[in-house]
């Protein structure tokens, strides 16, 4: 059965006139004019069939049915009200769902919430890694971090930075004997590989090295599975700088080259255009792309 409302304006003009005995003093506080709220009130009392309000010397008197359901419609402006401001409260501060890749997160983003934390306290974030791109009309995700070309209708984007593809390895295949010097060096060594072998024989082309073979090695479906095994010192892959960036800084990998293939897709931070300026999901995005620029400046040192 569907409900039986009245208009809510004419709701807030009985309100206000109930509450002040006045219809003046309401039409001040809703900011329209005396008229209009009596207007209101009398279309009101038409619509429910009895009189809210009656008169006595010029002073306008609260009928019994009236209190009644002054009664009724202040409570349930409080609850709109206090509905209303816990509404806007989880949506400024309190939990912030993202989504990214299992990859961004494991190698990326889980590294770094410690300081995320500390910098906002008020905010509980929520982190799920998944290769499902989000309906954000749909689910109950707030912000997502996708790999792709950044078009996407109807969403905000920002990137994180200009992605270069390149060789790493463990610090330990650039010692010894057998040291990794230059890149016909990689004839020598195993070549990881992450998704196909495509990758490495456009860098192979592009160093000019004919006889190392793209077409040995491991195929990963993971990028993060190939750079721990880099890590783990079994080879040498090709990496994407957002996924290896922490290993690079604390000094678990090493560019042996410093060759680099451009790449078309990168980093994107995404929600909805509506809720992009909500204080929670500016904040995230401000401290990601802080920590990402801080990547870019001391990776240029190394």
């Amino acid at each position: 059965m569907p409900r039986r409302l009245p208009p809510l304006n004419a709701l807030k003009a009985f309100e206000a006139a109930a509450r002040h005995e006045s219809f003046t003093k309401a039409a001040q506080e809703l900011h329209v004019t005396q008229g209009a709220v009596s207007h209101q009130v009398k279309a009101l009392e038409t619509e429910l069939g009895f009189r809210l309000f009656g008169r006595e010397s010029q002073r306008l008197l609260i009928t019994e049915a009236g209190r009644f359901y002054l009664e009724v419609v202040r409570d349930a402006f409080d609850r709109i009200a206090s509905g209303t401001e816990r509404l806007l409260e989880r949506q400024n501060a309190g939990a912030l769902t993202v989504t990214t890749s299992p990859n961004f997160a494991s190698k990326w983003l889980v590294h770094r919430l410690g300081r995320f934390a500390e910098a906002h306290p008020d905010i509980d974030l929520r982190v799920s890694a998944s290769l499902h791109h989000v309906d954000f009309a749909r689910e109950d995700i707030d912000l997502a971090i996708r790999h792709g070309d950044g078009r996407w209708p109807g969403l905000h984007v920002t990137r994180l930075w200009v992605e270069e593809l390149f060789p790493v390895c463990s610090p330990t295949l650039l010692q010894g004997r057998k040291t990794l010097r230059r890149p016909a060096d990689l004839e020598h060594l195993t070549l990881l590989h992450i998704n196909d072998r495509t990758d490495w024989a456009k860098w192979l082309q592009a160093a000019d090295v004919a006889d190392a073979d793209p077409g040995r090695g491991p195929i990963f479906n993971q990028a993060s599975m190939a750079i721990d095994a880099a890590i783990d010192g079994q080879g040498v892959a090709l990496a994407r700088t957002a996924l290896v960036a922490w290993d690079l800084l604390a000094g678990r990998l090493a560019r042996p080259f410093r060759l680099t293939l451009k790449v078309p897709y990168a980093y994107w931070i995404v929600c909805p255009k509506a809720n992009a300026e909500l204080p929670k999901i500016a904040s995230f995005r401000a401290w990601v792309l802080a920590e990402a620029a801080e990547d870019e400046r001391r990776l240029r040192k190394i």
